[in-house]
């Protein structure tokens, strides 16, 4: 082969390679997961009355949906505990400062959370932790925990307490308390973060020998039998929230490392604690099995780091999807607080959304932890105002669950009230749940322009309400309104447009 076809047919490979992870892309995308945590283990609910959180809370929401977040990943089970009324586990001292003691007075943050992101078209996602009980062994329990009805299910590592993932009666109860939830609240996602066995406490085993020597039969290691243990969870867990409500997704948020190449030739270049290991978190597994809905791994590291590079794991795990959606976790903090390597007069987030942005399997991030974007750290919020997203993007469409866009609204109409013109419409109809339109978009173009709802720049509204406040100029200016359906989901159905002066 000459040097000119050579360098063609290696031009053309490259090109494959990567036309199969770069999209032809908008620099703005119509879709993407904008999605922020929010947690109670720190401590910032604990003890405060109920009043003041709850101003507390609608003030970081507003914030957080003026910077273009549309999801919220709210902690609701820490340690086998409820910032929500359950039916079977204490109210959280993370909530009241006492475990067990009921707000006063009475409110179900949960539920108050749900509405408030819904009013303001986030998603909102249940983050439970499945196995901790104690974060510490001078916590002290509820009389009602259920450790003190069944101490057999449980076992101590390290100053923390944990159920035995070993046992049946463990799975079972979790999914009795993600069936709870999941049936009594208007959740968009279950979503577990990185606690799966526990993080290694140096010199010590997870004393699990008397499950192993109980359950491990068939299992030539503890360590395989360990996976499967998860596995298995993981995979109860997924059909127990599609089984009560076939819309609600379950996604999680892993370590960011899923192997070393020292332990295995297809893992990443890097040097650090590893999911499947460690943690007995086979990830890939559950992505490749379909028993998870989304993957969020936690690259909280810097680029440039030596252990775990940030743009080294953001690569690997581009060609690791497995075919389910996968989102960045990103931190907030390691991003401010380290400069760009090729331009260090400024911080890395552009270099960080132009990675996360750079590949077709990559449908968004999630930014660690909510307060410090609320705090506009490092001017973060800034940023994602002024650029990133500088436009609303719908969540991305989760097809393998549903693809069926709902039906086209119906009458829209233009109409004059002493508020001004209000521009109204019927929802269309449904059949089912999965049908039902549930939120409407909104697009705006000149009368002469041509209409393309792929370009957010058109968006003027996401709302649940069948209707939109028109914008009065002179009532000179012809505007074409479009509006669309989506569904649970976020299909979208096909548009309908009104021609209005305005």
């Amino acid at each position: 082969m000459n040097l000119k076809n050579y360098l063609f047919f290696l031009a053309l490979l490259l090109a494959v390679e990567v036309g199969a992870q770069v999209p032809s892309g908008n620099k703005y995308p119509k879709r993407e997961f904008r999605a922020a945590w929010i947690q109670a283990v720190n401590g910032q609910f604990r003890g405060i009355p109920t009043e003041t959180l709850k101003q507390t809370l609608i003030s970081q929401l507003n914030s957080l949906q003026g910077a273009g977040i549309n999801a919220i990943i709210f902690q609701v089970r820490p340690e086998a505990d409820a910032l929500y009324a359950s039916q079977y586990e204490p109210w959280s001292r993370f909530l009241t400062g006492t475990q067990g003691q009921m707000p006063s007075p009475m409110w179900d943050p949960m539920q108050f959370m749900i509405e408030e992101c819904h009013k303001r078209n986030m998603e909102f996602h249940a983050w439970i932790n499945p196995y901790r009980t104690k974060t510490s062994l001078k916590n002290q329990l509820a009389p009602t925990h259920i450790y003190n009805e069944h101490p057999e299910w449980f076992v101590t590592y390290g100053d923390q307490l944990f159920f035995d993932p070993a046992l049946p009666e463990s799975r079972e109860y979790i999914c009795k308390i993600i069936t709870d939830i999941v049936s009594r609240y208007d959740v968009d996602a279950i979503h577990m973060d990185d606690y799966f066995y526990p993080y290694p406490v140096k010199g010590l085993d997870f004393p699990d020998d008397a499950s192993f020597a109980r359950y491990g039969g068939g299992f030539s290691n503890k360590a395989d039998w360990r996976r499967s243990n998860v596995n298995i969870l993981i995979k109860k867990i997924h059909e127990t929230v599609r089984g009560v409500k076939p819309w609600v997704k379950f996604g999680v948020s892993p370590f960011g490392i899923y192997r070393n190449q020292k332990s295995d030739p297809l893992g990443s270049n890097t040097n650090g604690l590893q999911n499947y290991d460690d943690l007995y978190a086979d990830v890939l597994l559950w992505a490749r099995e379909g028993w998870i809905d989304y993957n969020i791994p936690q690259i909280y590291w810097e680029i440039g780091h030596k252990a775990a590079d940030y743009e080294t794991l953001v690569k690997w795990w581009a060609k690791h999807s497995e075919n389910r959606p996968l989102f960045i976790g990103q931190s907030i903090m390691n991003t401010v607080q380290n400069a760009d390597p090729q331009n260090p007069s400024i911080n890395q987030l552009p270099r960080k959304m132009a990675l996360q942005r750079a590949y077709q399997t990559i449908g968004g991030s999630c930014q660690w932890y909510a307060a410090a974007l609320v705090e506009n750290t490092g001017q973060y919020r800034d940023a994602l105002i002024q650029e990133y997203h500088k436009y609303p993007a719908l969540i991305p469409v989760f097809d393998f669950m549903d693809n069926k866009a709902p039906d086209k609204v119906r009458k829209v109409k233009k109409v004059w009230t002493e508020d001004g013109y209000i521009l109204f419409w019927t929802a269309p109809k449904a059949d089912t749940e999965m049908d039902k339109a549930v939120q409407y978009v909104v697009y705006r173009f000149g009368s002469k322009e041509k209409v393309d709802i792929e370009d957010p720049s058109h968006i003027v509204a996401i709302t649940r309400n069948p209707f939109y406040k028109l914008p009065y100029d002179d009532g000179k200016t012809k505007y074409r309104y479009v509006v669309t359906a989506l569904d649970r989901l976020q299909n979208e159905s096909k548009s309908v447009s009104k021609k209005v002066k305005l």
